[in-house]
């Protein structure tokens, strides 16, 4: 298998007159852990789903471990464990049996069940249902279930959202190591997670591709000291072509 993990070629998504993905290019390689940011509504979900095989794309390609995803949907899928945005679980479900039957439609058994409850440190809540759960164990139980089948390709939309600061640590240190040998796709509102976490970064305003590199990389382009004033730049920016 290459180191190429993922190719995203000319890919647009529109919705009636919003251009939520115009003409985005980009390459992601085994051991990159990529921040995809960008403010609200510029299109960093939609990208996800795409990429998750969710969604469909207008047009363009998006390949994984160098296969077609448009021809092969259940190959892309087999290589990617998917975090999405709030985390959509089985309420009425217990913690374990949810991530018992996620396992039993990717083949899996009880053995990977029990490594990923120990892994997200949910051992205590394994028993009790979904709906009972905190916003930060619901996260957890959502990361737990990315993870089942130790897939090459993470895509996690905003992984720590709704942890305190405890269990937010303890999931980028989770990242940091899955990250040696995988790929990582985060998106986050978190601009010092994405400083911190994230060796490259992926800038999306308004439906494209306006920086990608490093942060070191990003700052120079924008001639900045930080990701929150890049945003401020791209915010005047937008003012003044108004």
């Amino acid at each position: 298998m290459s180191n190429e993990f993922i190719r995203v070629e000319n890919l647009c998504k529109s919705y009636g007159e919003i251009k939520a993905s115009q003409n985005l290019n980009f390459t992601a390689q085994k051991g990159e852990i990529i921040a995809l940011v960008g403010e609200n509504g510029a299109g960093k979900t939609t990208l996800m789903n795409m990429l998750a095989g969710f969604l469909s794309p207008d047009s363009g390609d998006i390949f994984v471990c160098s296969k077609n995803i448009k021809d092969n949907p259940i190959w892309g899928k087999e290589h990617i464990g998917f975090l999405p945005e709030g985390s959509p679980l089985y309420d009425d479900m217990s913690v374990k049996a949810f991530l018992e039957y996620m396992a039993e439609l990717r083949g899996l058994g009880a053995d990977e069940v029990k490594k990923v409850i120990e892994i997200a440190k949910i051992n205590n809540v394994a028993s009790q249902r979904i709906e009972t759960l905190s916003k930060g164990y619901r996260r957890r139980v959502g990361f737990a279930q990315s993870i089942l089948s130790s897939p090459p390709i993470l895509l996690l939309d905003e992984p720590t959202d709704g942890l305190d600061p405890n269990q937010k640590r303890h999931i980028r240190g989770l990242i940091s190591a899955f990250g040696k040998d995988k790929t990582i796709i985060i998106s986050t509102h978190l601009l010092e997670e994405a400083e911190n976490l994230c060796a490259r970064i992926i800038l999306i305003d308004k439906g494209k591709i306006v920086a990608d590199g490093t942060l070191e990389a990003v700052l120079s382009q924008y001639q900045s000291p930080s990701l929150e004033e890049v945003f401020f730049k791209l915010s005047q920016t937008r003012e003044e072509n108004r």
